[in-house]
């Protein structure tokens, strides 16, 4: 192979490359307009939310490029212990409150799941996550408005979130430029933290496809 020809034949064999990218970047839009269309609201916030996606995701041929202007599709876990008995929660630096992990998308990422879990292991310090095998994805979707901060606009994110299992014994690491803390709560200590309704709607979704084994605590039982 001469090597004014080694170019163009590179050239060539990126072409097919690039539309296999594109063929599987379809593919899972069409998997998400699916999964939208499916989707169960839990009440009327979370059915205008659900709307309001639907028609982003028809408009946006990559709803998740923070360089859409109006807002982007963003990723986040619920994380809940594998005995189903409590639920990881960070304390957002920037918003001042309660959340569970979650964030934008990479440029390569094209799925809310896939967001979701690495945001779940990057802000959580947990590498063994999981999506639960039978709930809904997502299994909540809700719609927000981001402050304006610095030279970035206000807008909208508009969340997919997914139910994420969790070994409750592993060591828990924050991310200390997203979170003051990091701490698992049990379900009884979630009215206690003035968490956000949709926050609140997404957690008690989640708490009904999980067991809720008790904390064994030591001691006689």
């Amino acid at each position: 192979m001469s090597e004014r020809s080694a170019p163009r034949d590179a050239r060539a064999a990126a072409v097919p490359r690039a539309a296999d990218r594109g063929a599987a970047r379809a593919d899972t839009r069409a998997r998400l307009v699916e999964a939208l269309e499916r989707h169960r609201a839990r009440d009327s916030k979370e059915a205008a939310d659900l709307a309001t996606i639907r028609a982003f995701v028809a408009r946006h041929p990559d709803p998740f490029d923070r360089r859409i202007g109006e807002g982007h599709l963003t990723g986040s876990a619920l994380v809940v212990a594998d005995a189903g008995d409590r639920v990881l929660l960070l304390f957002h630096r920037k918003l001042g409150r309660w959340l569970q992990p979650g964030g934008h998308a990479e440029v390569s990422e094209h799925d809310g799941a896939t967001v979701a879990l690495r945001e779940a292991r990057e802000e959580t310090g947990i590498l063994d996550v999981r999506l639960h095998p039978d709930a809904p994805r997502p299994l909540d979707v809700d719609v927000h408005t981001i402050p304006a901060r610095g030279d970035e606009p206000a807008h909208q994110h508009l969340d997919l979130r997914y139910l994420v299992l969790a070994p409750g014994s592993a060591a828990i690491q924050r991310a200390k430029a997203e979170a003051r803390d990091l701490r698992w709560f049990d379900w009884t200590e979630l009215p206690s933290l003035n968490l956000d309704p949709g926050l609140r709607r997404a957690l008690g979704t989640a708490r009904g496809h999980v067991p809720c084994t008790p904390p064994d605590r030591g001691g006689d039982r």
